[in-house]
């Protein structure tokens, strides 16, 4: 290799980088080639140097290789990305200085700064003609666009939006140019329009002009209609005499762009990851695969792409792309939507007071980022003020909108269509609607409309009324005009009479379960939005104006089938599944149907509510209410609730309270059913937990678990004592994940000692108790004989904690039979106060002091009381408690003498081989109880498999054994089978887990986890 630097740059700027790279350690140096090969710190996409290269190159020679690959400044770049990388602090602002200073040498690439067009007479004749000829074609695109009557188009061409154009391929703030550029969102909110505006721009000379020789604007839909061709090919189908230069696209592809529009449409080769790479631009293969190579940058790697797609194809995008940078297109602002409102009304007032309405109803106010769904929303209420002067807006769903749209519009349509043929169309139409959503199919093709018997006079008519228009770049296709359209009449068809499904089977009330069930477990909006709808029509005014309007009748049997779906649910694990209870509540409030709401929730026994916004506690306490048979609620409540109402007016009455939504909420423990309740991670002011305390103490009220977990602020739960105080119905009380502080623990320890509390389970985890709460903790155990299972894990209870502890423990009136004190800061003296209590408590059975340091030593002593054969203790979790084999023949010099220990965890200690073969002759002993032993990561190999073996063959009680993370290697493991295959062996299951809690569990997803049958 040669020793010298060939760089095309002024020698000033050479010599300071090198100086840079001579100042790196050897150490330093390969770390920084090595960052070199990291896709993420080569900003932009930039080519990577082999490996071969890079690896015996030294400063002078790495300079030279990034110069052979690397512009001037993007040298500079990664070089600072990289430094950064390796924290070099004072090298990345030395570098920065540089780059400040030399910024205006460079040819500039601030997106704000106008590019020059390149002189006429330098652009070539065929690049000139090409210019034309995409031109004329974008332009003919945007004119065949369809705008309905009385839509207000807001943005022209304006110098912000010229700026925002500019900024797609500078979106970065280090001046990088990234080579994948993705413009997703929601329908209809501007993603096409925006790449077309961007190819148009550039085909005027006003963008682009230094970067791109040529753009190609490449339609997915269109591709889907297109047989096997090559890359080659697929470029000249836009060419004004079908001969593209291609040899000079393929000498500079760094200058070229691609603008892929629709990827939602475009359908992915099956086997994706085994298809073998193509470079060569002439391979005829089918037209999603060219798409896929390109996608990938296998086929043009220095090529420039601009992609646009609906949110819901996202995940599938991300991995088939290069480090793409993903822009977000969110359509209208919401003063873009006032601005919208104020013109298409013309009165200000009134249009504040229906945008007011709309903010309300947040999934419409969401779907009005999409121009044309303010259209729709505009147009429909004007239509229907002007029908009805007594028009409220308090009784608008979004349905509602959606059905008196459609009335309204075929109101004074003229269609040629006879009654029956009329309903004959239109139920072909929604079933094409429907059958297109369950595919994904948002276009049709002329044979998708024969298929399903669609005729002219209807078509015409919904191309005139703008539901639907034709596909730009396909002569003989039609989409909806706004996918929600589609989305509205898919829903339709469900509730149209008849028994044949969209897809031809099932039938259809069996396919409207399914898509239930998914959509419900799916947090897709398009298949949520068709939920919705579908729920919708069921608000008894809808029907008759919808079978006026399609003259369809509305099937009678939904509302009964949809119930008959409800009790399925019983059979179908809601919580595994992922069932969406909001949306499901959602869909119920847009039936307005109180009556139909309570018969469908009745059989709900357990619902999972996040209510963090306006919408969900309007929809929670609207359906809650109809719980009655609900027995468990997880409520976690973010949403704020004021104290009182601030206002009270027109606009406020409009609808009911956030006070009273969240009354309506309460009221539903006062029902007799929930049994328990989990508020973990809630946020709730003083007034709000008030209100719900003095409904848990209702006595009607039969709530006997209760999880309060994070709560925000702490201060609050201090309202627990209302609920608290002489309740002899709670059972079970979860604090854990507070800060609960002296003030707040004192006074619930102290509303706990109230004779007719029956509190059995306290779990006070992660409460970082300090010593003074202790003595109050202590006084409670000692004053109740209820409370039998008592959790302290992860608090800094230490030595003297646990001294206190344990002078409950030996006071007659503790009943407390499980203790868990894990990860409390215990030495050697806690064990000593823990062995003096066993020998005097007979009621403790359950003892966790995981991640404890107790050492050899604190097992000694724990080993005096369980030598003892009285000893009450059957469970006792040490692992992680720094013991050795020291303290396993400790154990096991214990365990000959009780009998009455069944579980014994040593996991995460230094057993070794030593250790378990002193635990090993125990368990051999006929008397010895041990069922479970867990040996997890104990440091074990092979030569501890013998001993294992023979405890295998003989003992009458070990059912459990946990050798996971251990290196047994193959020879151990085998002789460990042959002793699982005797008929003397009673192992049940090799390989299992103890939670905190004392409860076991199969350790999942391991190959050597083993169950004997």
């Amino acid at each position: 290799m040669s020793s010298s630097v060939n760089v095309s740059f002024d020698n000033g700027s050479c010599n300071k980088l090198l100086s840079y790279l001579i100042g790196l350690d050897q150490s330093q140096l390969e770390e920084f080639k090595l960052c070199l090969q990291s896709p993420e710190l080569l900003l932009g996409n930039f080519q990577k140097i082999p490996w071969a290269n890079l690896k015996a190159s030294n400063p002078i020679n790495l300079l030279g290789l990034l110069g052979e690959y690397f512009s001037e400044r993007q040298i500079w770049e990664v070089i600072l990305s990289i430094f950064e990388n390796m924290n070099l602090t004072s090298l990345c602002v030395e570098v920065r200085a540089t780059l400040n200073e030399m910024a205006q040498a460079w040819v500039p690439q601030d997106p704000n700064q106008e590019e020059a067009e390149m002189p006429e007479e330098e652009e070539q004749v065929h690049r000139r003609r090409y210019r034309a000829k995409m031109k004329a074609k974008i332009l003919m695109m945007w004119d065949n666009m369809p705008w309905p009557e009385g839509h207000i188009y807001l943005r022209n061409v304006t110098e912000k939006e010229h700026d925002e154009l500019k900024s797609l391929l500078y979106p970065n703030r280090t001046g990088a140019q990234p080579q994948t550029i993705v413009l997703e969102g929601v329908a209809g909110v501007g993603k096409t329009t925006l790449a077309m505006k961007a190819m148009l721009h550039w085909t005027e000379g006003l963008l682009f002009q230094q970067r791109f020789s040529y753009v190609f604007f490449i339609s997915c839909h269109k591709l889907k209609e297109m047989k096997d061709t090559t890359f080659a090919a697929l470029l000249s189908w836009d060419w004004p005499d079908s001969q593209p230069p291609i040899e000079e696209l393929m000498s500079y592809p760094e200058r070229l762009l691609f603008v892929i529009d629709g990827f939602e449409e475009m359908d992915l080769p099956s086997n994706l990851d085994n298809s073998p790479p193509c470079t060569d631009w002439y391979q005829r293969l089918p037209v999603n695969r060219i798409l896929l190579y390109l996608l990938r940058k296998e086929l043009v790697p220095m090529a420039t792409l601009l992609i646009t797609t609906k949110e819901y194809r996202t995940k599938d995008l991300k991995k088939l792309l290069l480090n793409p940078w993903f822009i977000q297109i969110l359509g209208f602002t919401e003063g873009d939507r006032e601005e919208y409102f104020i013109r298409y009304f013309g009165d200000q007032n009134k249009a504040k007071k229906i945008l007011r309405w709309v903010r309300k109803n947040e999934n419409l106010f969401y779907f009005c980022s999409a121009p044309m769904v303010c259209w729709i929303v505009c147009s429909c209420l004007k239509r229907q003020m002007a029908r009805n002067p007594c028009f409220q807006l308090s009784t608008q769903t979004t349905t509602s909108l959606y059905v008196y749209f459609f009335s309204s519009l075929f109101a004074k349509a003229e269609v040629s269509l006879s009654d029956q043929s009329w309903s004959e169309q239109w139920r072909a139409l929604c079933s094409l609607a429907a059958e297109g959503m369950w595919f994904w199919n948002f276009t049709f093709a002329k044979e998708d409309l024969e298929h399903k018997c669609l005729e002219a006079p209807l078509i015409d008519s919904l191309l005139r009324l703008n539901i639907l228009r034709k596909v730009s770049d396909c002569e003989e296709c039609v989409t909806f005009t706004h996918q929600s359209f589609q989305v509205f009449l898919g829903a339709i068809f469900y509730a149209l009479g008849g028994t044949k499904g969209s897809v031809g089977s099932p039938a259809k009330h069996e396919e409207m379960k399914v898509l239930l069930n998914d959509a419900l477990a799916d947090t897709n909006l398009y298949w949520n939005q068709m939920a919705l709808f579908f729920f919708g029509l069921l608000k008894r005014n809808l029907a008759g104006e919808l079978e006026a309007a399609l003259r369809c009748k509305v099937s009678r049997r939904i509302m009964d089938e949809l119930l008959e779906w409800a009790e399925e649910l019983g059979s179908y694990d809601i919580f595994s599944n992922r069932f969406e209870f909001l949306h499901f509540f959602e869909c119920l409030y847009e039936t307005q149907e109180e009556d139909f709401v309570r018969q469908i929730l009745s059989p709900l026994l357990e619902a999972d509510l996040d209510i963090f916004g306006n919408l969900q506690l309007q929809v929670s306490s609207f359906c809650l209410k109809h719980c009655r048979k609900l027995s468990k609620l997880r409520l976690s409540i973010t949403v704020p609730i004021p104290q009182t109402e601030l206002t009270f007016n027109v606009e406020t009455l409009e609808l009911p309270s956030k006070i009273h939504q969240w009354q309506d909420i309460c009221s539903v423990f006062c029902n007799g059913n929930v049994s328990e309740l989990d508020l973990s991670n809630s946020k709730l002011n003083t007034s709000s937990m008030k209100k719900l305390c003095y409904e848990l103490r209702n006595p009607r009220c039969k709530l006997q678990k209760l999880i309060c977990k994070s709560i925000t602020p702490v201060r609050i739960l201090k309202e627990l004592v209302l609920v608290l105080h002489g309740n002899n119905r709670l059972t079970h009380l979860n604090l854990s994940s507070n800060n609960l502080g002296v003030p707040v623990s004192t006074m619930i320890f102290k509303t706990l000692r109230h004779s007719a509390c029956n509190l059995h389970y306290l779990c006070l985890e992660k409460c970082n108790l300090s010593g003074a709460i202790y003595q109050d903790l202590a006084l409670y155990l000692t004053s109740t004989q209820r409370t039998t299972r008592l959790c302290l894990g992860f608090n800094p209870l230490q030595d003297d904690g646990v001294r206190l502890l344990c002078a409950s423990l030996t006071h007659p009136e503790c009943a407390l039979e499980r203790l868990v004190l894990w990860f409390c800061q215990l030495g050697v003296p806690s064990c000593r106060y823990l062995s003096d209590a066993l020998l005097e408590n007979k009621s403790l059975t359950h003892l966790n002091l995981r991640r404890n340091n107790l050492r050899d030593e604190g097992v000694k002593f724990l080993c005096k009381a369980l030598s003892h054969p009285d000893c009450s203790l059957q469970n006792l979790d040490l692992s992680g408690c720094s013991l050795t084999a020291e303290g396993c023949q400790e154990l096991a010099n214990a365990l000959r003498h009780n009998h009455n220990m069944k579980n014994l965890d040593l996991g995460n200690n230094d057993v070794r081989d030593d250790g378990v073969k002193h635990l090993c002759e125990v368990l051999k002993d006929p008397n010895c109880a041990l069922n479970t032993l867990g040996l997890e990561k104990c440091n074990l190999t092979p030569a501890c498999c013998q001993h294992l073996s023979l405890v295998l063959g003989r003992s009458k009680s070990l059912v459990n054994l946990n050798l996971l993370q251990n290196d047994l290697e193959p020879s151990g493991v085998s002789i460990l089978w042959k002793a699982l295959k005797k008929s003397t062996c009673k192992l049940q299951k090799l390989g299992e887990k103890t939670d905190n809690q004392g409860r076991q569990k199969l350790y999942p997803g391991r190959q050597d986890s083993t169950q004997k049958s």
